[in-house]
């Protein structure tokens, strides 16, 4: 029987270890025993195929054995060496696939038995050794090529030697990294981190990644009926004795479609197989870029001129771009090594450095005052602006909006780059919360800077002889002082604010100067018909004024919304010199009609203030509080609920947590409940109504501090 004879010369050639012919005899008798299959159960074949069970592992033993001679040194000595190792990989590849996996294996872990004794020893188990680790490698590979071509290429044998020296040297770097007793030097750490990065990458480019493509063949190899069993063993013969000499040539024909060649470990992913096991020692990393971020931060501080560059058009200051700038050169170092766990802690360290800067920026701004301030800080006294302040303020606040747009940006150029698990973590919006603050607070700093220098006008208009004057002339000098300082400070304001901040800045200085205007006329002693009249007039005067500073400052935008309520509070002043003007015997309806908010006791100062006797107002007060006035209505000490200034501190005021801010509408009204502070307590409470008023009917930037 021609199968039998077949299996007695493998038999034959597998004693005298002629491999190359025994590999194609080998191709042979599977092939005639997948013919046979179907006659499993007759005794003879039954025999048979045990028998060619039997030999197939004397081939195997015979295999291992004479592969345990590579790289002992025989191969130099013993010429036909190579060759025989070479005919073995014939048979490897002719017998099942898990063959060639075993043998690989145990080729792999004899060559990096020397590698773990060699780094495993006292003098090399060290993290600055770790260079060495890939050095040894590379020298391996380098040394062994010619000779470990006896592999064929579809192997992959140097492939698969470099992944499990991967996992080898993982293994060994983790237990270094464990056993240190103290923080690692950070110089080390990240030398042998960069180079463990560089060695990944070599492997990455010179592996493609691992990726291999399955290797399949077109040659069926299958018996079909009507063939002689002789033609069959003799085509099968040529077939593969022809694959055989071709297997020299070429490391990429085609194997047989039957048997799955896929790659071992295919799409293997060599970056980060080692680099990795430094992510939980990259911490002091992290923080020495926290404090060098921070170190920076103290110098910038101290060198910043609070000046913008001259040709500037940004009004930024020179420290903010630095800020990014730094920040940037961070994550490019940071990107480099990690985009794990270890780039998200730093993207936190930008968080506290932003933070921290909005903090240097906040405390910069001139400090005391009174009013709005003054219940923010917790401080006495005023806030005293000079025209540096004012640009400086300015600069400021566009310095903290470029701060807000860019901690943005960052945010989002971090989560392109991070690792997808951290990306859903990657949020500035605190950090654009501290700027916001900073911007609320200096535009609100500007406001009451520029009311501290009404105050000397507003004490000079109180000084005014109003009861005694004899003719009504031109403005008064107070009216004259007040458009001199819109004169010199607005079109600088409107030079550097953008849009949306000076319109704000006109809002708050509107809401704040007409209710003040209003209260002072009070505050002045008796005005006669003359005096009221030349009052009148002024107030006139000082609204055209309030209504220029739009086209003063170059930034008519919003000039509509803002004439109206200029328009509004002036007017409230207007009617309450017209009622100063009426006869006697009609105050009280004049009064009534003009001001319907009015309450008993602003009547009765009015009266005061024309001059009548409080035996005279009697009269006039019981004919008012028959007409329907609002006797209920709270009189000036009552009006505002008493609010603790620590209330509004901790948004406007607090270092240590400037980001903290309450929705738009509750910022303005409560900013405007404060007021500006003069001595009669009444005006405080009476603006924190206007105000309220006024933002929940207006509001037109308040939108902005939402969100």
């Amino acid at each position: 029987m021609l199968a039998v004879s077949a299996v007695e010369q493998l038999q034959v050639m597998a004693s005298k270890r002629q491999y190359k012919e025994a590999a194609a005899q080998l191709e042979a008798v599977n092939q005639l025993c997948s013919h046979f299959e179907a006659y499993r159960d007759i005794p003879k074949i039954t025999e048979l195929r045990e028998k060619f069970k039997s030999i197939k592992q004397i081939l195997k033993s015979h295999v291992f054995s004479d592969f345990s001679s590579l790289g002992s040194g025989k191969e130099m000595e013993e010429n036909n060496l190579l060759q025989q190792l070479s005919d073995a990989c014939l048979v490897v590849d002719a017998l099942e696939p898990s063959v060639r996996e075993d043998l690989v294996k145990n080729f792999c872990s004899r060559e990096l038995t020397s590698y773990q004794q060699i780094f495993e020893g006292a003098e090399l188990a060290k993290l600055d050794k770790t260079e060495r680790r890939y050095a040894w490698i590379k020298r391996r590979l380098r040394t062994n090529e010619e000779i470990w071509k006896i592999f064929p290429p579809s192997w992959h044998v140097p492939y698969l030697l470099c992944i499990q020296f991967c996992k080898l040297t993982r293994t060994q770097l983790v237990e270094i990294l464990n056993d240190l007793k103290e923080k690692p030097d950070v110089g080390t750490l990240l030398m042998a981190l960069q180079r463990t990065l560089e060695f990944e990458e070599e492997l990455a480019e010179k592996f493609g990644g691992g990726s291999q493509n399955r290797l399949t063949g077109n040659d069926s190899g299958e018996l079909h009926e009507g063939e002689s069993t002789s033609h069959a063993i003799s085509d099968i013969r040529k077939k593969y004795e022809k694959k055989l000499a071709a297997h020299h040539g070429s490391g990429n024909e085609e194997h047989d479609q039957h048997r799955d060649l896929t790659l071992p470990g295919a799409g293997f992913n060599f970056h980060g197989i080692i680099s990795s096991c430094f992510e939980p020692h990259l911490t002091v990393y992290v923080e020495l870029e926290e404090k060098t971020l921070m170190d920076n931060l103290e110098k910038l501080v101290q060198e910043e001129t609070w000046e913008t560059e001259e040709g500037s058009q940004t009004n930024i200051l020179s420290s903010s771009a630095q800020v990014f700038s730094i920040i940037r050169r961070s994550l490019k170092r940071c990107s480099a090594l990690t985009k794990n766990q270890t780039l998200f802690n730093l993207f936190k360290v930008f968080q506290r450095f932003l933070k921290a800067y909005a903090t240097k920026l906040f405390m910069r701004l001139p400090k005391g005052g009174a009013g709005i301030v003054a219940a923010a800080t917790g401080m006495d006294g005023q806030i005293k602006t000079s025209d540096k302040d004012e640009r400086v303020i300015c600069y400021i606040v566009s310095t903290a909006e470029y701060c807000h747009k860019t901690s943005g940006e960052l945010a989002e150029n971090v989560s392109k780059i991070i690792e997808p698990q951290f990306v859903d973590m990657i949020d500035m919006s605190e950090v654009q919360d501290e700027f916001s603050a900073v911007i609320t607070k200096a535009l609100i700093t500007l406001v009451n800077g520029i009311e501290t220098k009404f105050d000397a006008e507003m004490a000079a208009m109180t000084r005014v002889p109003w009861g005694t004057l004899e003719s009504v002339g031109d403005q008064s000098e107070y009216v004259n002082s007040i458009n001199m300082i819109f004169t010199t400070s607005i079109p600088v304001l409107g030079s550097l604010l953008s849009p949306i901040y000076f319109q704000f800045f006109l809002d708050k200085l509107a809401s704040s100067l007409g209710p003040r205007f209003y209260l002072n006329i009070f505050k002045c002693k008796q005005i006669s018909e003359t005096g009221a009249q030349q009052m009148l007039l002024d107030t006139q005067a000082v609204k055209t004024i309030l209504l220029d500073i739009p086209s003063l400052g170059k930034q008519t935008s919003g000039a509509s919304s803002y004439s109206k309520f200029v328009n509004r509070e002036m007017s409230k002043a207007e009617a309450l010199l017209k009622v100063i003007l009426s006869p006697v015997d009609s105050v009280a309806d004049t009064y009534c009609a003009l001001l319907p908010e009015g309450t008993a006791a602003e009547f009765q100062r009015i009266l005061d203030l024309k001059g009548l006797k409080r035996t005279d107002q009697q009269s006039i007060l019981d004919d008012y509080n028959k007409r329907g006035a609002r006797t209920t209505q709270p009189s000036f000490n009552s009006v505002m609920p008493a609010v603790s200034s620590t209330s509004i501190a901790p948004v406007l005021s607090s270092p240590a947590a400037p980001g903290i801010i309450l929705s738009g509408e509750e910022v303005l009204a409560r900013a405007a409940a404060f007021g500006r502070g003069f001595s009669a307590t009444g005006f405080k409470k009476f603006l924190a109504l206007t105000e309220a008023a006024k933002d929940q009917k207006d509001g037109t930037l308040r939108k902005f501090f939402v969100g």
